[in-house]
């Protein structure tokens, strides 16, 4: 033997090898194999040599595939019964919810409404399983108050209205309004809070946003344990998830972070009935291979659940491992077929491929092969489903995946089963149904058929079934899903003073509006009551914003505390990670941020823990980038503050057209929940903050829905911050108020360049406009009053409009009072009544920002705006190019009052050319 003292270079690579000797003979061991037994037995024992290894743990790569077959044994299968289950009741408990959720589909086909039936056919038994044996509720003893986190599949909820059903959580009449949510008393068509508040916690049908979210539910849990806030670490997240789903990007976005975090405390549930919406998931290939490659990948435990107990017999007779090469070589789409054709077909097709399988399958009656094809798979049969739920829940130190195999369409019969259209398909026949009936063996009788239309089952309150299934819930803590209802207890308001004192304005510094809503959340974070309940969210630009002041004070949460000596711990705010920090900085990942964001704002119900989370991010890539999952936001009832710094299309100097924002207002304004403010002065941010957490956290008013966002837009451009004018409170918050007038702001109109009117006396009265300005347009506005008094000898009143997007819901709300007979004026109306001459709208954004409230100004109404892509360039230069800038505003304020016949149509070309437009 060489000796192992010497280290000697592999001639393969980098690697050193302490005795080349010694791995010559491994190497020729191995050759030796390939020649005597083959290539296939070598590839064995190496797979069997590297399971151990990593058994072992040894320090070697894993494997990413395995063989095409169950990870857990049959004879390794814990038995139900044993854990006090009854196997049988279960089977009929499921048949019933079968039968309901296909029926509902079925009735309410009639009205068009349509509905989903075979996704839940197909995962019957990972939901029921669940259910009976592992999801908890929140009452549960060891998750109080919290239970777990069921992230139910979208096209599955007729299953899980129907099982509400056979447990008396629902009437016959409510699944009748499945999908007729207008007369008040309907299911929607999916999971969602807001249409069905006490059954939903999380909306998941708009796909790839369940995966990510459950990840991001997970370590929310993990951060409220360790920063003390409540102990939910018996918590455990479960995601139901279709394979076809996974192409999603936000499917598989967080993998790394669930590996890295060591979310033992989630289990996804990937139902691999090999099919999507429309055909095949891989049609030319293996879905599920390609998942654990994926998921082992990334450092996930990883279950596969693929065959029944009918394969026992198969798997057996297989000694020469030809049937488990024959597995993994067939693609899915040949595999969909095998379930819809005879056994003569499989036998040519599938056995036929090599002799030793051609010897198997003369060993295996017709029947035999038509049940393995047809009907035996892992997901369909509960103790296997049992036993991988329960590994899952063992494992720990990393998430699991479990990937089930099933049948899509499964017991709806031969026109269901497999069908590449049975995603579209909403009804079964009559006959259909009774065929259906006697698979699941069911006591319906053919009078029960009235008219042609399929009946509800249930087999009564007092049945057995129903017992069973009420003790089971009860045994785990009430029933799933379930939402939280009742209110909290308000928070604590903050101290006045802390929101005061911006009231005074910052005298002669510049200060910018996001450095000035920094500033706040910093004094809020300090508050004794709730201070810890703020949960700062940035995507790794808390220096942009100004916030890297927090990170000593607050830290940075990481599970794993801080394990190194950060480069800059010598300086005063330097990089400090904690496994109780309060900052999520979430790295660059928007999508992550926000999932981030909605586990924070719905802790209020998921966990009966109000918490306030902030995310600021750039504001051209929140709504741009994320407003499906704002969607998902209010959906979900999430509370908090979103906030878009470096507002404005043309705040940001020399980052250009991908960074320019000028429409998140527009998308915001789509979204009911969101609550939409352009702030521009720091004591506005104030008022909104402090009035957002009364409504959200406090004591909201009569009318008042508490389940709403903020959006707030903050500029990071320093300018002076004037002190706060009284009784401007109301208009703040309601979107519009008069800052100044031409006179209050000390400007004295008075030109002969000009004609003015007369008044009574026969003195000359000053031409005078409205100006409307949002954000840090307010800025230029200021600068244009100044000009169009002194130069041009028109009077401007300034007003600050706060929120385009409310005076718009404010008015629609009194249009739709109208119509019910009520009479009520749009405070964008009361506010401006009176004000003489034009409106001159101007915001940093598209004109169609402050063209939102056109219809209901009395007054000539124009606007201006940034509309287009942005550029890299100065901001005077962006703001001269789209027109906004000061000088712009002054010949747009003339073009309007010439229109009017108040100024000369000179003026307006004079205007031009004297200021180089």
């Amino acid at each position: 033997m060489t000796d192992p003292s010497a280290i000697q270079p592999s001639e393969l690579d980098q690697l050193p090898d302490r005795d080349p000797e010694e791995t010559a003979e491994w190497q020729a061991s191995l050759d030796a194999v390939t020649q005597a037994a083959g290539p296939h037995r070598a590839a064995y024992l190496m797979r069997r040599t590297l399971e151990r290894a990593e058994g072992a743990g040894l320090a070697l790569p894993k494997l990413l595939e395995t063989d095409y077959v169950n990870t857990i044994p049959t004879a390794a299968e814990p038995s139900i019964e044993e854990a006090g289950g009854d196997e049988e009741m279960e089977r009929k408990i499921t048949a019933w919810n079968r039968w309901n959720a296909a029926a509902m589909v079925t009735r309410g086909s009639k009205h068009g409404v349509g509905g989903h039936i075979a996704t839940f056919a197909s995962a019957a038994w990972l939901y029921e399983t669940g259910f009976n044996h592992f999801f908890k509720g929140k009452e549960s003893g060891e998750a109080a108050g919290s239970g777990d986190q069921l992230y139910i599949q979208g096209h599955a909820s007729p299953g899980i209205y129907a099982r509400a059903f056979l447990d008396g959580r629902l009437n016959e009449a409510q699944l009748d309004n499945f999908r007729r949510e207008s007369g008040g008393d309907g299911l929607p068509s999916y999971p969602h809070p807001r249409r069905l508040p006490w059954l939903w916690e999380f909306p998941t049908v708009s796909m790839g946003l369940g995966p990510l979210s459950a990840i991001y539910q997970a370590r929310f849990n993990r951060y409220l344990t360790n920063r003390g806030i409540k102990d939910v670490s018996a918590s455990h997240v479960w995601a139901f998830l279709g394979d076809g789903e996974m192409d999603e990007p936000e499917s598989t976005a967080a993998l790394a972070l669930a590996a890295r975090e060591g979310l033992d405390n989630l289990t996804y549930v990937i139902n691999c009935n090999l099919q999507r919406l429309d055909g095949p998931v891989r049609a030319n290939f293996r879905v599920v291979q390609e998942l654990e490659a994926q998921f082992r990948g990334a450092g996930w435990n990883v279950i596969k659940v693929l065959w029944g107990n009918a394969w026992d017999e198969l798997f057996q007779l297989d000694t020469t491992g030809a049937l488990v090469r024959r597995l993994r070589e067939v693609p899915d789409a040949q595999f969909q077929t095998y379930a819809t054709r005879d056994a003569a077909y499989i036998r040519e097709h599938f056995f036929g491929a090599e002799p030793a399988l051609v010897e198997l399958g003369k060993l295996l009656s017709d029947d035999k092969i038509s049940e393995c094809f047809h009907l035996s798979r892992g997901g369909h049969e509960a103790r296997k489903v049992y036993a991988a739920y329960r590994a899952a829940l063992t494992h720990k130190g990393a998430p699991t995946v479990i990937l089930a195999q099933t049948v899509k369409g499964f017991t709806l019969g031969k026109g269901f089963e497999s069908k590449n259209a049975n995603h579209q398909m909403k009804k079964l026949t009559v006959d259909e149904f009774k065929d259906m009936r006697d698979l699941l063996d069911l006591p319906i009788p053919d009078s029960a058929f009235v008219d042609g239309q399929v009946p509800y089952g249930h087999p009564g309150a007092d049945s057995p079934e129903v017992r069973y299934l009420q003790e089971r819930r009860a045994a785990l803590g009430g029933p799933a899903p379930a939402r939280r209802t009742q209110p909290l207890a308000p928070l604590p308001a903050a101290a006045d003073k802390t929101f005061a004192s911006f009231d005074k304005g910052s005298g002669s510094q510049s200060v910018a509006t996001t450095m000035a809503f920094v500033r706040l959340v910093k004094d809020l974070v300090r508050d004794k009551e709730t201070g810890k309940r703020w949960v700062p969210i940035v995507p790794d630009e808390a220096r942009t914003f100004g916030m890297e002041s927090l990170f000593p004070s607050l830290g940075i949460y990481s599970p794993k505390g801080q394990t190194y000596e950060p480069v800059d711990r010598d300086q005063l705010m330097y990089y400090k990670e904690a496994k109780d920090g309060q900052i999520l900085n979430e790295g660059i990942t928007e999508a992550g941020s926000m999932a981030d964001f909605i586990a924070a704002s719905t802790s209020y119900a998921t966990h009966g823990e109000a918490m306030i989370p902030f995310y600021i991010f750039y504001s051209m890539f929140g709504w741009q980038r994320t407003a499906d999952q704002m969607w998902q936001l209010g959906d979900q009832l999430g509370r908090g503050f979103l906030v878009g710094a470096t507002a404005g299309r043309t705040t940001l100097t020399g980052e250009g057209l991908q960074h320019a924002d000028g429409h998140s207002p527009v998308i915001a304004a789509t979204n009911p929940a969101a609550l939409t403010y352009d702030p521009a002065f720091a004591y506005e941010i104030a008022a909104i903050v402090k009035d957002g957490l009364r409504r959200m956290y406090g004591e909201a008013l009569p009318g008042e829905d508490p389940n709403v966002f903020y959006y707030l837009t903050v500029y990071n451009e320093p300018m002076p911050q004037p002190a706060k004018p009284a009784g401007v409170d109301e208009g703040i918050l309601r979107g519009l108020y008069r800052f100044n007038t031409a006179e209050s702001a000390g400007l004295s109109p008075a030109s002969p360049k000009l004609s003015a009117p007369l008044d009574q006396g026969g003195a000359p009265t000053a031409v005078r406009i409205q100006l409307l300005g949002s954000g840090t347009a307010i800025h230029w506005t200021l600068a244009a009053q100044k000009m169009l008094a002194e130069e041009w000898g028109v009077a401007a009143d300034v007003w600050s409009a706060t929120s385009w997007t409310e005076l718009r819901r404010d008015a629609l709300e009194a249009d739709e009072a109208l119509l019910r007979g009520e009479e009520r004026t749009p405070y964008i109306r009361t506010a401006l009544e009176g004000a003489q001459g034009p409106v001159l709208a101007v915001s940093d954004y598209m004109r169609q920002v402050p063209d939102q409230i056109a219809q209901w100004v009395e007054q000539d109404y124009s606007s201006l705006g940034a509309d287009g892509f942005g550029l890299s360039d100065t901001r005077d230069a962006a703001r001269r190019h789209f027109g906004i800038d000061a000088e712009s505003i002054v010949v747009a304020a003339l073009a309007q009052l010439a229109r009017r016949g108040e100024v000369p149509a000179s003026a307006v070309k004079e205007a031009r050319a004297k200021y180089g437009l």
